[in-house]
């Protein structure tokens, strides 16, 4: 991995450096085996966010290497004049001389231009100058050849010279194919790759900030990765899922959601069923926070957030995942609001009322949904309130879900036979499911625990990894458990119904 890259870095570098001085072919070469590169480790790596950065990659090589053949085209349509032999590659008549008059001496191809001097110019209007004779790259350059990477039967018949202009080996390259080969554009594989979205009229970095932050195309959460909340995962299908599986029966009245918030004490799973939302629709999943919107330029902040849901159009069908949306939508008026925050307030608003239900009409492809979670429902603005349409309680595990909650942790830990899970599920009451989490993560460390207990550093250096895998017990989650209270109590959980039963719309 690390070896390639670096090997695409060079080449990258070597293809600018030939751009600079006018050796176009030469820069063609190696931007086009830099391009091959990069897409086969867009298609070979499978980490959601290095194939991100693959695509930026790519995106940027084709775009210089079209600024690179326009160039190339723009001096190949100078026609040369009649008599004028330039640089040796005009099909003209010998240019009359006086006699008495000494020609000039014939220029010398030079190997590479010094710094600071003046680097030669291209022939203009005659034949390009081919790579090499036998199609071969610039020594200096290290160009990536498709079939020392094993790329396949296809890959193996196609070097990267070829794919820049080069010509077969031993033969000089014809005018047809080299107009072929220019003409013929870098294409971009269309079932993997998504177009690119353009940043006209937007300030680039900005641009390049929320992709890189917040894109996730694939967050790979699906329902059965969630324990319990059933009737949560019933309505979240049916205000997100449904409308983009059943375009045709959610119009009219039935139009979709315009957002949907998800309510509930900390560590139920808010956030995981908004990813499992995300993986059932296949939509282009936004992860948003309140530092992510934050600038500490005036009017950036309103420019990310209108930039954010520009972008969400753009990539629809999408998802826009709001955690935490009380610390950006708190109530307007108070005596400690900045007229900062007002102003991204506002702006949020303005975005969420045109971005509801399908933003191209009718076309579901084109529908944006916005998800938000709250642990403090009663601190958001009634502005805000009303527009997320749908308000979703998420209350702690049931026994049933605790049960199904610590199969789902205990799935690669080695047991004792004593323990029972419903048993410890009975215990676990009023945890949360990140509580239920810590339970377990402590409960199997304990075996580890009375392993090392009295053994020096070296001693535990050299515990063979058989050793370490010992089986959890019940005892160990019953001392788990008084070491891991739950987090949330009796006097919160009447806060939230008390308000769900005021402003809920489930």
């Amino acid at each position: 991995m690390a070896y390639s890259t670096q090997e695409i870095s060079e080449n990258v570098k070597q293809a600018r450096e030939n751009a600079l001085v006018g050796n176009y072919d030469e820069s063609h070469v190696c931007y086009a085996g830099a391009i091959e590169a990069v897409k086969k480790m867009f298609k070979t790596t499978p980490d959601l966010d290095m194939k991100q950065k693959w695509k930026q990659c790519l995106s940027m090589l084709t775009d210089e290497l079209e600024l690179v053949k326009s160039l190339t085209s723009t001096l190949g349509s100078f026609k040369e004049e009649p008599g004028v032999a330039a640089g040796g590659g005009g099909r003209g008549s010998e240019p009359s001389h006086d006699k008495d008059v000494w020609q000039p001496p014939a220029p010398q191809e030079p190997s590479r231009p010094q710094r600071g001097g003046r680097p030669p110019r291209q022939p203009v209007g005659g034949a390009r100058k081919p790579v090499s004779q036998s199609g071969a790259a610039p020594k200096n350059s290290k160009v990536i050849d498709s079939r020392s990477r094993g790329g396949g039967a296809g890959a193996g018949r196609r070097n990267v010279s070829a794919a820049g202009g080069g010509a077969k080996k031993g033969a000089p390259q014809s005018k047809k194919d080299k107009s072929d080969a220019d003409d013929k554009p870098v294409s971009h594989d269309d079932k993997e790759m998504k177009p690119r979205f353009e940043s006209a009229g937007y300030d680039k970095d900005l641009v390049e900030a929320l992709e890189r932050d917040i894109i996730q195309t694939n967050p790979n959460v699906k329902w059965e990765d969630i324990a319990g909340l059933k009737e949560a995962k019933r309505l979240l299908e049916e205000a997100v899922v449904l409308p983009l599986w059943m375009p045709d029966y959610f119009t009219g009245i039935r139009r979709p959601w315009k957002g949907v918030l998800m309510v509930g004490p900390p560590g139920t799973g808010k956030t995981l069923l908004a990813k499992a939302v995300a993986t059932e629709c296949g939509t282009t999943f936004f992860n948003v926070t309140s530092s992510t919107l934050t600038s500490k330029y005036r009017g950036e902040s309103e420019k990310l957030v209108r930039l954010l849901f520009e972008m969400a159009r753009f990539y629809a069908p999408s998802t826009i995942f709001i955690d935490e949306i009380d610390s950006l939508g708190s109530k307007r008026g108070s005596d400690s609001e900045h007229e900062a925050s007002r102003r991204v307030k506002s702006e949020l608003l303005v975005q969420m009322d045109g971005v509801g239900g399908a933003v191209g009409g009718d076309d579901s492809s084109k529908m944006v949904i916005v998800l938000a979670a709250t642990n403090f429902p009663w601190d958001i603005d009634e502005a805000l309130r009303r527009r997320l349409e749908k308000r979703i309680y998420i209350p702690l595990p049931s026994l049933q879900g605790r049960q199904a909650l610590l199969d789902i942790n205990l799935k690669e830990v080695k047991l004792a036979g004593d323990v029972n899970t419903e048993e410890i599920g009975k215990l676990c009451e009023g945890y949360s499911g990140a509580d239920i989490t810590n339970v377990c993560r402590d409960a199997s460390m304990m075996a580890m625990r009375r392993l090392i207990e009295g053994k020096t550093p070296d001693e535990i250096k050299n515990l063979a990894k058989e050793q370490l895998e010992l089986p959890t017990t019940n005892e160990d989650f019953h001392t788990a458990l008084k070491k891991c209270s739950k987090s949330v109590s009796a006097s919160d959980l009447e806060k939230y119904v008390t308000w769900m039963n005021e402003f809920g719309s489930v």
